[in-house]
């Protein structure tokens, strides 16, 4: 019996799991529907509630901008919002702040978070898995003799929250596992091991 349990709660946890965090981003998305004039909600005019209508309307919203932006009226547009959120003083920072990571990690030229790492750490001898996030700069890097990388030691479960460091490149291993993969060992605790694409080549 205890086999069969776990068997079934092994086939129905990631299933809820899932179901509920793709329900929770549906309804989530669905509220920017909100920020339409009344006339022009769905609910309005059909008389009940579409899901993921929401999630269409932000991809379009997403795509449109990115159209817009990638054009010379549009940079221009860009420049303009960003000039005047720049005259607010708290806004600036925090908005400065969120573009810099975001231009960082979505950069198709940035090396943050494409390559997983094997590191020690809290200590030696103790092992695990981080991102390469780039180089240390600025002032900071008159500080590091030789050659350093920075990189980020996500917790498990919860690869959202973590620790940044600056290590010698020469205390680091590059992996090769995706990152993907990386996250599902990380998110794991250890229970989903990446595929050894070494071994699998040895094989065949």
């Amino acid at each position: 019996m205890k086999k069969y349990l776990i068997t079934g709660l092994l086939i129905w946890v990631p299933l809820v799991i899932t179901v509920w965090v793709l329900s929770f981003l549906v309804g989530t998305l669905d509220q920017t529907l909100l920020l339409l004039p009344e006339s022009w909600q769905p609910r309005s005019w059909l008389g009940f509630h579409i899901p993921g209508l929401g999630v269409l309307m932000t991809l379009a919203v997403v795509f449109a901008t990115g159209v817009l932006g990638a054009n010379i009226i549009g940079q221009r547009l860009v420049m303009y919002w960003e000039g005047l959120l720049a005259r607010i003083p708290i806004v600036k920072s925090l908005y400065y702040s969120v573009k810099q990571v975001s231009d960082t990690l979505f950069s198709s030229s940035g090396l943050a978070f494409r390559k997983a790492l094997l590191v020690q750490y809290p200590r030696q001898g103790s092992w695990t898995i981080a991102f390469l996030t780039g180089q240390p700069g600025g002032d900071v890097a008159n500080y590091l003799k030789g050659e350093y990388v920075s990189v980020y030691v996500p917790t498990t479960p919860n690869p959202t929250s973590g620790f940044f460091l600056m290590m010698p490149a020469a205390d680091v291993v590059e992996l090769d596992i995706s990152v993907d993969d990386a996250l599902k060992y990380i998110i794991s605790m250890g229970v989903a091991p990446p595929e050894d694409k070494n071994a699998a080549s040895d094989a065949a």
